[in-house]
């Protein structure tokens, strides 16, 4: 499986240069990004990409309150196959009525990126667990909902943060999760306190194994006490290694 990068974890540094951001990224070693809020520097953003051999499978955008067109015709010259809602509200995931309403708005967004041959998908916090709507939380209920082709990036640490099990979580959403954000730490609110894949509470490994339909890792931070280019490098060179021994048998079991 391919890792990608979530940009918005260097975005200051994208703010700062762009081109050298993306050049740095690659000579770490990723060959793939996930890019947020791609429209607005679409042009900057391809000519890096050109320039470092990367590609961009996926990406951020603000399906439900920007421009559909300008989104879809961006990642269409960026290549980027599925554009993923990365942020509702956890106001919006308080019942049943407005979640229906989301999940409605998104389905005809994924109409709309039909029409340029793109996919959709939406990528979770914790608050989507954390709210319970007709007994199960909110995330679930809203997959519910979806449109067959509508898919899901689960992040599995906001997922244990909202309380649930991401394993757990991951097997019961199934084929429609097609990607995951990795990233690790003490599983609370405190971005700062983020850490590489491996170095926390989270099952990285039974994560990616549950996954049964994953086609991008996509590491990110959204905060980290230390340099955040180090950050991500640690954790695709734990990613890169593969899983230890001692991580098999559980991944196999989260398999299951």
């Amino acid at each position: 499986m391919a890792y990608s990068v979530q940009l918005y974890t260097v975005r200051d540094a994208i703010e700062e240069d762009l081109p050298g951001t993306i050049r740095r990224l690659a000579e770490i070693g990723f060959t793939q990004v996930e890019p947020y809020r791609f429209a607005e520097r679409a042009e900057e953003f391809a000519a890096a990409f050109e320039e470092n051999g990367i590609t961009a499978p996926t990406g951020h955008a603000p399906l439900l309150s920007g421009d559909q067109d300008e989104i879809f015709a961006a990642a269409k010259r960026l290549g980027i196959g599925t554009v993923i809602d990365p942020f509702v509200p956890a106001e919006k995931w308080q019942d049943a009525e407005t979640i229906r309403d989301t999940a409605a708005r998104l389905n005809e967004a994924a109409k709309r990126g039909a029409e340029y041959g793109i996919r959709v998908g939406y990528h979770n916090h914790w608050w989507e667990l954390e709210s319970k709507v007709e007994g199960t939380n909110a995330l679930e209920f809203f997959a519910s909902l979806l449109d067959p082709g509508l898919v899901l990036e689960v992040d599995a640490y906001w997922v244990a943060v909202g309380g649930e099990d991401p394993i757990a979580v991951l097997k019961r959403l199934g084929d429609r999760v097609v990607a995951v954000h990795l990233k690790d730490g003490p599983v609370n609110e405190d971005r700062k306190a983020q850490q590489p894949a491996g170095q926390g509470k989270v099952d990285i490994w039974g994560v990616i194994a549950a996954a049964k339909n994953l086609e991008v890792g996509v590491i990110e931070f959204d905060d980290y006490s230390g340099d955040l280019f180090e950050g991500v490098a640690a954790s695709l060179r734990y990613l890169e290694a593969g899983a230890p021994a001692s991580s098999e048998a559980g991944s196999a079991e989260a398999a299951r």
